[in-house]
């Protein structure tokens, strides 16, 4: 588990459940695998996870509407965040591409759009199930 001096207990035992989950997990699941460490109410969790999702160590994945920690702490800082979903067996896969964040940047300067943030979601199947 990573270690953040910063975090509350509970911030810091959600961001735990996350890093030790093998993929996504909802926020209910999280309150389930945290009952016994005192977590008892979705609010609990939800709290949590916004201040976690705030300070980019984890995210959101929309399409799922389930959380994972961030693979790569430095990522919130480049704009743009994207994962690769496998459909079969659900391995979550996180990356940035400069060329993507620059064609999304060029055509927001030239629409006169702010973006805010920027996630994408690839679905498909991983190169182990895909063979």
């Amino acid at each position: 588990m990573t270690e953040h001096s910063d975090l509350t207990r509970n911030q810091s035992l959600v961001l735990g459940a996350l890093e030790k989950a093998e993929g996504p997990l909802s926020a209910y699941t999280i309150l389930d695998k945290l009952r016994d460490d005192g977590l008892r109410a979705p609010l609990q969790v939800y709290r949590a996870l916004d201040k976690l999702l705030d300070m980019g160590l984890a995210h959101r994945l929309e399409s799922l509407n389930a959380f994972v920690a961030c693979a790569h702490p430095h990522c919130h800082n480049t704009g743009l965040i994207a994962f690769a979903i496998c459909e079969t067996c659900g391995q979550v896969s996180e990356f940035s591409d400069d060329v993507v964040r620059q064609r999304l940047d060029a055509w927001a300067k030239a629409e006169g759009f702010r973006p805010t943030r920027t996630t994408m979601e690839i679905r498909g199947q991983c190169r182990k199930c895909a063979a």
